[in-house]
């Protein structure tokens, strides 16, 4: 028997060994034990089902090691200076730099230093067995493993495969990329010093919140947006104020500008720029998109497109494959940590409810639907400002056919927004449904937001009518008395 994996199960499974292989069943395999893969094992074993999960890299994922923890332990500190900075009788006592080596320490530790141990065992807890190696498709519901030691074990499901793969950095196809070793999001959460001269090209999520910790860290940041803004996906005027602080914080925002070339000239990363432009640096990091990690899933054994986004129905099913599941970003519905967990406990219920040949829920907002992925998909930039909004923007609601009207409210004429800190700059704004009355969209910019944002979620995904929002009285002094001036701004409008 192998013993390159954790654990094993001995109830409800078969083996059968040959010279090179072994072959195991289970109720359930899972590929990629990130936080989305640990979710359904987790929602699977609970069920009774037995389950098993590998995992090529990390037990915890992208977001444990390379993505959402180390990203906001490197951006807290910066935040809480930003806040301490706007009081007076604090703010003198926080105006010079960070310690850079005390934050990086800080990151460190909610990474565990790279090491899974934490996460194996609570992985180990749910009752699933973990193989580590890479797991591919080799035909329906069988998933064949290669270990570290290069042995191969074979293992097929009774009900179910989930492939919870994730995504990883795009890199853009341009000459002699790879001699100059560009950082990608792994690179800039992961960096054990900070670089005196950083170039940022891309103007998303990733490249907002580190042109904002490194900046803060004590690196000279120049931002490349080939757009005309940053923060596309979300309403013009966060990117604009998200904009607008990072150029007063020290970093050069170019936007409608694309990087034509690069290189790295005895140690110094030279970049060539459309509009002739040369600018240098000590290192460079490409924030320009994610892709599906299923180039080498073995999708093509069951007649899929390797390297493809995974097409899935609201229970998160694989169009065309009533056994094969494709949970979190490798379906490109949302491409959030959160998002993913939520499918995961989604996709989890409706593999257990199919065991045991029960009728799935297919309704909006059932128990088997991921409803939230179409209507009410919260997110949070953490940049100074923050920026959070759950829902449809103004535009995507118009686009989609609805008939709405946007409100608008001056954050800073929040009482507590006043006296979260002097000249509190930020902005709200509700998309309501003039046929409803409901509330299809929330976009929140400002410091301080980013714990605001589960309200307005609430909000939308349980599409409460704003005649009842009247009625959810906001404490006074707090910032989430914006409610109150957003319904106001309705109701006069």
């Amino acid at each position: 028997m192998a013993t390159w994996h954790t654990t094993r199960q001995t109830d409800a499974m078969t083996e059968t060994r040959t010279t090179h292989t072994e072959t195991t069943a289970y109720d359930v395999v899972v590929i990629g034990a990130g936080p989305v893969g640990e979710n359904v094992a987790d929602r699977t074993r609970a069920a009774g089902l037995s389950t098993a999960v590998v995992e090529s890299e990390l037990v915890g994922g992208e977001c444990s090691y390379w993505a959402c923890m180390p990203s906001k332990a490197l951006l807290r500190p910066v935040l809480a200076r930003a806040d301490a900075r706007r009081l007076p009788g604090l703010s003198a006592s926080v105006q010079g730099p960070l310690d850079t080596a005390a934050v990086l320490a800080r990151r460190d530790s909610f990474t565990s230093g790279w090491k899974d141990d934490g996460q194996v065992q609570w992985l180990e807890g749910t009752g699933a067995d973990l193989y580590r190696g890479r797991g591919r498709l080799s035909g329906p519901r069988t998933v064949t493993v290669t270990g570290p030691d290069g042995r191969e074990s074979v293992l097929t499901a009774r009900h179910a495969v989930a492939v919870c793969t994730g995504s990883r950095a795009q890199l853009p196809d341009l000459p002699g990329l790879d001699e100059v070793r560009p950082w990608t999001s792994r690179e800039a959460t992961s960096a054990h010093s900070a670089p005196g001269r950083l170039v940022v090209v891309g103007g998303g999520v990733v490249a907002t919140e580190m042109a904002c910790a490194w900046q803060a860290l004590g690196s000279q940041v120049t931002v490349l947006v080939r757009g005309d803004g940053l923060l596309g996906r979300m309403e013009p005027f966060a990117g604009e104020l998200v904009a607008e602080a990072l150029t007063e914080a020290g970093a050069d925002l170019r936007t409608g500008t694309s990087v034509k070339a690069v290189s790295r000239e005895n140690g110094t990363v030279v970049v060539l720029t459309d509009t002739g432009d040369r600018i240098e640096a000590d290192e460079i990091l490409f924030a320009t998109g994610r892709a599906p990690r299923t180039d080498d899933l073995g999708l093509e054994t069951i007649g899929l497109e390797p390297g493809s986004w995974l097409d899935v129905d609201d229970s998160l099913r694989v169009t065309g494959h009533d056994w094969l599941y494709a949970v979190g970003d490798v379906n490109h519905r949302a491409l959030l940590t959160h998002q993913g967990k939520y499918q995961a406990r989604i996709a989890g219920a409706a593999i257990v409810t199919r065991a045991a040949g029960e009728p799935v829920r297919t309704e909006r907002w059932g128990a088997h639907t991921a409803t939230a992925d179409h209507a009410a998909v919260p997110q949070v930039v953490f940049t100074d400002p923050e920026a959070a909004s759950v829902g449809l923007t103004l535009a995507e609601a118009e686009q989609a056919g609805h008939r709405v009207r946007a409100v608008d409210v001056d954050l800073s004429s929040v009482a507590g927004a006043s006296l979260y800190g002097d000249g509190y700059r930020g902005r709200a704004r509700m998309v309501v449904d003039l046929e409803d009355e409901i509330v299809r969209g929330v976009t929140l910019v400002g410091p301080g937001v980013a714990e605001l944002i589960h309200a307005a979620t609430v909000a939308v995904a349980g599409r409460v009518p704003v005649g009842r929002l009247w009625h959810a009285v906001p404490s006074y002094p707090t910032i989430s008395e914006v409610w109150l001036r957003l319904l106001e701004a309705y109701r006069d409008a």
